[in-house]
């Protein structure tokens, strides 16, 4: 069988029902995997109280409609986050059909489950990475180089790259940003001017996409930083730090103040290296703006628009 022997409706509705409930699952994952939580275990409950969440109550998007936005054991507000990524997570599986899977009906059926599978899994994990970064300022390892490793694995039946080519990029993705933005800065500085999150992300980026992806990411990813920023600074607000970072500084700082000897020369080490364990200075400028999900975003866009976004490209460099 090819992907044209099923009807397009076929492919649209289940990249969208597909999305919605991977969509679901991300929202464990954003909550559970920061606080180094079990993602199967236990089963659905309520952050406020802990009560059970009934599977009726954890249909995508009718669960928190029903619901009116609280909880029904506890009526603890729920963070519009929930309904938001799994809207966002069907409308990924949609744009995934649309773009990875339709464009080339005569793949054989395998190929083009497998495709929806491999980028929809690449969209849905870069998403879980995006909110995570947001709301912690971390990029979890098992989302990074477990994607990293899935896009080398992978490169053999997708189009962009080899296995050879998708191996090196991922090195030198990696490299790109480690050593001039984190081993030279921190030479120079005394603290990384990046996050190693970020090398890990740009490496995910060389081993889907090969060393013309870790450009386009790189590239785009600051220039859609920089429009936000410069957004920011414009309308006259602050980037807020999320308050789960200001409850780990305090924390952090509770057990400094506590500790003695080698224990605490050890957490003021930790103190002059991750410059999110220090106080922000106030100002606009000085703001701490997590890099992650603008790096991920363009990765989004790069998966599923790869094939205009190179020609494009070439276009440029080979007029």
């Amino acid at each position: 069988m090819l992907v044209l022997d099923l009807p397009n409706w076929f492919w649209l509705a289940l990249g969208g029902a597909v999305g919605l409930c991977i969509g679901s699952f991300l929202n464990v994952v954003i909550y559970r995997l920061p606080r180094g939580m079990s993602l199967s275990h236990p089963p659905s409950t309520c952050p406020g109280c802990g009560a059970r969440i009934p599977a009726y109550l954890n249909v995508p998007l009718l669960g928190y409609a029903l619901l009116g936005g609280r909880a029904r054991c506890c009526k603890m507000e729920m963070s519009p986050r929930y309904p938001l990524v799994e809207l966002l997570g069907g409308l990924l599986g949609a744009a995934v059909v649309l773009t990875r899977v339709l464009p080339d009906p005569s793949l054989p059926l395998h190929i083009g489950l497998a495709h929806f599978a491999l980028y929809l899994a690449l969209c849905a994990g870069l998403l879980a990475a995006a909110a995570i970064d947001l709301e912690h300022m971390i990029l979890p390892d098992s989302i990074t180089l477990g994607g990293a490793v899935i896009g080398v694995v992978s490169a053999g039946i997708r189009p962009e790259v080899s296995y050879l080519s998708s191996t090196l990029a991922a090195a030198a993705g990696f490299l790109l940003v480690w050593f001039p933005f984190i081993w030279l800065h921190e030479k120079w500085r005394g603290f990384p001017g990046m996050g190693l999150g970020d090398a890990k992300l740009l490496a995910l980026a060389g081993a889907w996409f090969g060393g013309s992806g870790v450009v386009f990411v790189l590239f785009a990813g600051a220039t859609q930083g920089t429009l936000f920023a410069l957004a920011t600074l414009l309308s006259g607000r602050r980037f807020q730090e999320p308050a789960s970072v200001q409850d780990e500084r305090r924390q952090f700082m509770a057990e400094l103040e506590a500790a003695e000897g080698e224990e605490r020369a050890e957490l003021e080490r930790l103190l002059e290296l991750d410059p999110v364990l220090r106080e922000p200075d106030g100002t606009t400028l000085g703001a701490r703006i997590p890099f992650g999900p603008f790096l991920a975003l363009a990765l989004v866009e790069l998966a599923l628009f790869y094939e205009p976004i190179s020609g494009a490209a070439e276009a440029w460099l080979l007029p």
